[in-house]
């Protein structure tokens, strides 16, 4: 079991790209925080690993061996979502002909992860702040108290802090899930991740798809230094994929010709632009890519399909 536990643990770090001194003290942060049992908040941008390194704090943790759950806060309505957290017992409602185990009693010893928990209704979030602070909940039905023995960490794209003054986000809930407080840096905060990302992503992706590796041309890689890469690491991922999808099967380098949607920003002119013209562009593309299928769009952009739809008005796309 000691060996096993080893294994993930290196597993988890081999796959955390930590070239850039940001990411190298965000890894440091990680590393002595892994150990306790405190709940910790992880903020930052779409894409930019939040969930990359959620898994490494398990990973690196106490019971690596436990399992690691985790939940889409914003991909569930109100009532579907408080049954998948805490389970429901037979004749709950209708429809529940058989008692169902929610993701905090299936995390066991483990870890639980809530992402997107700034889409909690206000009325969720107080539930969830009685199960935070008693550290026992009860399923939907029931009338036995059952112990809440995993680990919490909360994963934000949105600030937490400007949600509490708008009032959309329980002040108290804050302080409760702020224990342990990390944030990921966005891809362009840290460039000089950029190169074995790509290559770590190429080798990866080439395994998947069951071909030959190909490297990055010096310009392909100019060119992705240049981007700001409003989506982050996702982005940056898709766009590999994509480039090694459409490659010849002959090709053995990645030029700037194979990423398209860099094409406009030759000569440093990404630098130029605003994010939001960036975000824009970029989530026009994909709904393109996807003929408008919104629920896919939002899904390769990482972002919920209501943030999608929020985006869609904003930019008028």
């Amino acid at each position: 079991m000691a060996a096993e536990t080893s294994q993930l643990a290196s597993t988890a770090l081999s796959t955390f790209i930590a070239e850039d001194s940001v990411s190298q003290r965000l890894l440091e942060q990680v590393k002595r925080t892994a150990a306790a049992s405190s709940t910790v908040l992880i903020q930052g941008e779409s894409g930019a690993g939040k969930d990359h390194v959620a898994s490494l704090l398990h990973y690196l943790g106490a019971n690596p061996e436990q399992p690691l759950v985790k939940i889409d806060c914003a991909s569930l309505p109100p009532s579907l979502l408080e049954s998948e957290l805490f389970g429901y017992e037979r004749g709950a409602f209708t429809g529940a002909t058989q008692a169902k185990r929610g993701r905090m009693e299936l995390a066991c010893k483990g870890t639980l992860v809530l992402d997107e928990v700034a889409t909690l209704s206000l009325a969720m979030q107080a539930k969830l702040l009685r199960v935070l602070e008693d550290k026992r909940f009860m399923r939907l039905g029931g009338t036995r108290s059952i112990e809440l023995s995993a680990r919490i960490i909360v994963l934000s794209n949105v600030d937490l802090q400007s949600a509490v003054r708008s009032g959309t986000f329980r002040e108290d809930l804050f302080f409760r899930l702020n224990v342990v407080p990390l944030e990921v840096p966005p891809l362009r905060s840290r460039p000089l991740d950029l190169k074995p990302l790509a290559q770590s992503l190429l080798k990866s992706l080439a395994e998947s798809h069951q071909r030959v590796a190909l490297k990055l041309s010096a310009p392909a890689l100019a060119a992705l230094q240049a981007y700001p890469f409003p989506g982050n690491v996702r982005e940056l991922r898709n766009l590999l994929e994509r480039a090694l999808v459409q490659a010849a099967s002959d090709a053995q380098t990645i030029t700037p010709e194979d990423l398209p949607a860099l094409a406009g920003n030759k000569n440093g002119n990404a630098k130029m632009r605003s994010l939001e013209e960036l975000e824009r562009d970029y989530i026009a593309e994909v709904l393109d890519h996807t003929r408008g299928k919104k629920s896919k769009a939002a899904d390769i952009l990482g972002i919920s399909r209501k943030t999608l739809l929020e985006k869609r008005k904003k930019y008028n796309i």
